[in-house]
């Protein structure tokens, strides 16, 4: 079995940072995301300049009758997963009575359900090879609650406490998981989240450098990484608070 680093939503922004630093360490990656198209071209672009091997599959995530086809994709190609990359998401900005519920389902299924498939799925192989590196693409915002983007927090707390008790099961093997909470940075997240008041008070960091700070906490087997100081520093000084008062600060940074 060749070893192969699955990153999910990997055709632009952190997935396609991330699967230049994986291609650049020569691991093979299995590269998932919606557009066939992008995919193609990204796996041309990876071959060429990196010389390793690159498998795509296009499949939406937010079908989750359809993640079988990525384990039934991964038996036929004799792949073995050492590498897990949950990084597809998005968000959504709104009124939660306003909410469209079908897109607030799909954000649950992308977020939350296929990263639970995968780790499941592929933790199987790891374990049994007692080798491997998961790493979920959680948010700051998986901290607290944030009125005005409520399913989107609710996601990202679901996969800081999952990663953190899979990780906790995990003690003892040669199998570890991180779980990254940034806070904006460059991508397109905004575009459709709709969220550009939040963005507009916070200068986005590149995508690039979260890549590499993924990367570098990833293989020294870390299990939690909060990127930046400040946002440190705000995570930290929100126990000292009322959940309330938390609650109402943070709707203060989504909504005018």
């Amino acid at each position: 079995m060749e070893k192969y680093t699955l990153i999910t939503g990997a055709t632009s922004g952190l997935g396609k940072e991330l699967s230049y630093i994986y291609a650049s360490n020569k691991n093979n990656l299995f590269l998932v995301s919606r557009n066939e198209k992008e995919l193609s071209s990204l796996q041309n672009e990876i071959i060429n300049k990196y010389s390793v091997e690159v498998k795509i599959l296009a499949i939406d995530l937010s079908v989750v009758e359809d993640y079988s086809k990525i384990t039934d994709f991964i038996k036929a190609n004799n792949m073995f997963i050492n590498n897990l990359v949950n990084n597809a998401g998005f968000g959504d900005r709104c009124d939660f009575i306003n909410m469209d519920i079908e897109k607030q389902i799909q954000m649950t299924n992308v977020n939350c359900n296929a990263p639970l498939y995968l780790i499941h799925e592929t933790l199987k192989d790891m374990l049994k090879n007692n080798e491997g590196h998961i790493i979920n693409i959680s948010s700051i915002a998986g901290f607290i609650p944030g009125p005005y983007m409520v399913t989107y927090h609710a996601t990202k707390g679901y996969l800081l406490l999952l990663g953190e008790g899979i990780e906790r099961e995990l003690k003892g093997t040669k199998v570890h998981l991180l779980t990254v909470c940034p806070g904006p940075f460059e991508s397109n997240f905004v575009k459709k989240a709709h969220n550009d008041y939040t963005f507009s008070k916070i200068k986005p960091v590149s995508a690039k450098k979260i890549a590499e700070i993924t990367y570098k906490n990833s293989i020294k087997n870390k299990r939690l990484v909060i990127v930046g100081l400040k946002n440190k520093l705000t995570i930290f000084v929100t126990r000292f608070f009322s959940r309330h008062f938390v609650t109402c600060s943070s709707a203060k940074t989504i909504k005018k």
